[in-house]
């Protein structure tokens, strides 16, 4: 009995002591990966200062009119990220592409991400950059900061472009944010991408920009500011409950079929949105909700006519 005793404590000894090997093992190779990348992390943009600290912002085109575009939450860079929707939309407009604060390039914050914040944050930008009319473009979450804009700033947005964009009355799920972190600070994360490149959404780009996007996801993922939007996600959307759209402003959702499917009432409420605007309506492509990774050619096309159809109401 004691033989066997002795054997199982010397086996699970060795179990712990590979586990614990282990564990500091992803640690540290995740620690040294950090330092690394920092230094091959290339710029990209031009910075702006905003409420004393800096924003990034990338300007394509030579367009007379603007679109300004705004990413959906979590993406790890922006710029790169909305790439191939640039490509589509630079030859005819001026294109410019806001990082907000923890996103892309641009500094991390303290500030809590309430809406109102944010679009502080981006108007000042804006301000700054001397962008006076512009139509407003962003995914996903930009749909809550996106109403909370164009109420306070009705004179300035020519239009409101949504790509598969977040709803005031949708369901929001809460993050399981300090877990998350825990998972990233501990190394798992970047191991779990290593087992399962796919699982970060990418659009169709070259390697190298690919290269890119994965270590500002490392460096990014769940910063302070993006923890701070996580925190702020019930509220911002149940204080967006209270805005509509303004009548006079177009307004475009693009939708995907995807999202449709896995949504309740998807669709109605976009065009809920819409009842009390004199120039609206919602287009459904086939695709995952990162449409601009997909159909940016397709979205781009849409967005010309329709702007243009709409010029006079503007």
């Amino acid at each position: 009995m004691k033989k066997l005793l002795k054997i199982m404590l010397i086996a699970l000894c060795t179990i712990l002591t590979v586990l614990v090997v282990f564990v500091a093992s992803v640690y540290v190779v995740n620690l040294i990966s950090n330092e690394r990348e920092q230094g091959k992390i290339e710029d990209y943009g031009q910075k702006v200062l905003v409420d004393g600290k800096q924003m990034n912002v990338l300007i394509q085109g030579d367009g007379k009119e603007t679109i300004v575009l705004l990413p959906g939450y979590g993406t790890a860079s922006p710029v790169l990220d909305f790439k191939p929707l640039v490509k589509e939309l630079s030859p005819y407009y001026r294109v410019v592409v806001i990082e907000p604060f923890g996103y892309g390039l641009s500094d991390d914050t303290d500030k809590a991400r309430t809406s109102q914040n944010i679009v502080d944050e981006i108007h000042e930008c804006l301000q700054k950059l001397n962008i006076k009319k512009y139509t407003l473009m962003g995914h996903s979450i930009a749909g809550i900061y996106g109403l909370e804009y164009v109420n306070q700033y009705e004179k300035e947005v020519q239009a409101f472009v949504g790509i598969d964009t977040s709803v005031p009355k949708q369901e929001t799920d809460e993050l399981p944010v300090s877990s998350l972190q825990l998972l990233h600070q501990s190394g798992f994360y970047r191991l779990i991408v290593k087992m399962n490149p796919d699982q970060l959404v990418m659009p169709k780009v070259d390697d190298q920009t690919k290269a890119q996007i994965k270590m500002l996801t490392f460096r990014n993922f769940l910063d302070e500011s993006q923890a701070s939007e996580a925190d702020n996600f019930r509220n911002n959307f149940k204080n967006a409950q209270r805005l509509h759209f303004p009548k006079k402003l177009p307004i475009v959702f693009y939708l995907a079929d995807q999202t449709e499917k896995e949504t309740p009432n998807w669709k109605p409420m976009h065009e809920e949105l819409l009842k009390h605007v004199d120039h609206g309506k919602v287009v459904t492509f086939k695709g995952g909700h990162y449409l601009h990774h997909t159909k940016s050619k397709e979205i781009a096309d849409d967005v010309r006519e329709f702007l243009s159809n709409n010029e006079r109401s503007r």
